[in-house]
């Protein structure tokens, strides 16, 4: 492990907090947000709180992606869920909550030999087919259904 002794670092004049130079987001101390490029000593906030570089939006994309990895949903799946979810926050910040997945996850080994029964036709089937994860992101809890390869 190596030692950050000699990397540049400051103590943040709002927080009071040492804030190392490689760690800023856009300029920013990442515990409080207090510009530390001006000069002017006025503490502001973010000013889009959309902003990509916005510490919470990493930190909630991060999240999401997590939730979603652990099961086994492809990772391009994922960050597919996540753009057309920036895309409705930019158009329309108060439906943000709003959006609907469907992704596709992989059958565990349990899943493979108890009978299924098929989320959109009704019928019944042992082999093949789809596990799939349904959901809102404004909900904690999601459906796990089967499709049939028929359907």
């Amino acid at each position: 492990m190596t030692s950050r002794v000699h990397t540049p670092h400051t103590t943040c004049p709002s927080c009071y907090e040492e804030v190392f130079l490689d760690e800023l987001v856009g300029g920013r101390c990442p515990l409080c947000g207090y510009a530390l490029d001006e000069d002017d000593g006025i503490c502001s906030e973010f000013d889009d709180p959309l902003e990509r570089s916005n510490l919470g939006w990493i930190i909630l994309h991060y999240f999401i992606f997590r939730r979603f990895e652990r099961l086994g949903v492809n990772p391009l799946q994922i960050m597919q869920l996540l753009s057309r979810y920036e895309e409705i926050c930019s158009s329309d910040p108060a439906g943000a909550g709003q959006l609907h997945f469907d992704l596709e996850i992989p059958m565990t080994r349990i899943d493979r030999l108890i009978p299924k029964k098929c989320s959109k036709c009704g019928r019944i089937f042992f082999r093949g087919g789809k596990k799939i994860v349904s959901g809102d992101l404004s909900c904690l809890d999601y459906l796990r259904l089967f499709v049939c390869p028929s359907c």
